[in-house]
């Protein structure tokens, strides 16, 4: 651990340094952390080389060895947040405590999940709070280890525009091939920090050995991150800017109008069918459409996986306006 963080000092990247003591695992057997006797040894990275320290905290117990060994930030997991009265004993615990809580979001994509947990910490009067993304569990995560969902983050964002949101790289990749991918894409996104796991031996790591990278792979993946600015003075730029930012505005508003009118059609289609009694989901047409839309997608320079999840969004709601119809005949049948 000592060395670990030596290492990272010696990059000069700015940092709090990060270490799980309590491993939460899905089966008994796997490495569960070393518990509250590493507490000293984090300490000691405080103490000797004057940084900031964190670890995770699972319950009221984790909170309060934390505090009496001065731990600086704690962090909530995502199966942790993923259960309202794990996250209430926690905020219990933290009540009326001034200390910074990160609150990661559950494995799954639930955003209101995420939430609730980040409600209850502040609840308990809290002031200093973040989330962290670390991406979420679906049957096929690749190439991630866990999908970003970027949607996720950003209507967090949306709703509570002054939290900060620190991206877990690690997590989300999985591997470090894909790292400075998911570092870059989390900066574009105006994120407030990266979550990035490194260890001087990452083979021999006791925990998520194949997501680590070395101090100095850490160095290099920092040093080639792009820094935007989320706002800037150039007048000729930002005219330019909102310009082409109202042709996508008028673009915008036609794409209402032409699935409005396609909605229209979709609700004539299911009332002739259920006249006929023939099924709402039609495979080989849904079949025939899918190809023709990712092929004419294709042609247009748009890619296979943007153009699939719009025609998937499209699809369901015609099938939901096609039910609505058909229960409206069953509901409203004398």
């Amino acid at each position: 651990m000592m060395l670990t963080a030596k290492g990272l000092v010696n990059t000069g990247i700015p940092f709090i340094f990060r270490a799980g003591l309590w491993k939460p695992r899905t089966r008994p057997g796997s490495f569960e952390g070393y518990g509250a006797k590493a507490l000293p040894w984090l300490t000691e990275v405080k103490k000797e080389l004057g940084v900031k320290i964190t670890t995770e905290v699972a319950t009221p117990e984790h909170v309060e060895l934390c505090l009496k060994a001065g731990v600086d930030v704690l962090w909530i997991g995502a199966r942790t947040t993923a259960n309202p009265f794990s996250v209430q004993a926690l905020a219990d615990a933290l009540k009326g405590l001034d200390i910074p809580v990160l609150v990661k979001n559950p494995i799954h994509a639930d955003l209101g999940l995420w939430i609730g947990a980040l409600e209850r910490i502040a609840g308990s009067g809290i002031t200093l709070l973040g989330a962290i993304h670390r991406g979420f569990h679906h049957y096929d995560n690749r190439p991630y280890r866990n999908c970003p969902d970027w949607e996720l983050p950003i209507e967090l964002k949306r709703q509570y525009p002054h939290l900060p949101i620190i991206c877990d790289v690690s997590h989300i990749s999985g591997h470090p091939d894909i790292i400075p991918m998911v570092a870059q894409r989390a900066m574009d996104l105006n994120m407030d920090g990266l979550l990035i796991e490194s260890h001087i031996d990452p083979k021999v790591a006791l925990s998520d050995a194949k997501q680590q990278v070395t101090p100095e792979e850490l160095e290099l993946i920092y040093n080639g991150l792009r820094r935007g600015q989320e706002r800037i003075q150039d007048a000729d730029f930002l005219e330019e800017l909102e310009a082409l930012r109202k042709q996508i505005d008028e673009i915008d508003v036609a794409m209402l109008d032409l699935l409005a009118e396609r909605m229209n059609i979709v609700q004539g289609i299911g009332e002739q069918k259920r006249e006929k009694g023939v099924t709402i989901f039609q495979l080989q047409r849904w079949r025939d459409v899918m190809e023709n839309f990712l092929s004419r997608g294709g042609q247009k320079g748009l890619s296979k996986g943007f153009v699939k999840k719009i025609l998937e969004a499209i699809h369901l709601e015609s099938i939901e306006i096609q039910e609505r119809s058909v229960r409206y005949q069953v509901t409203s049948k004398p």
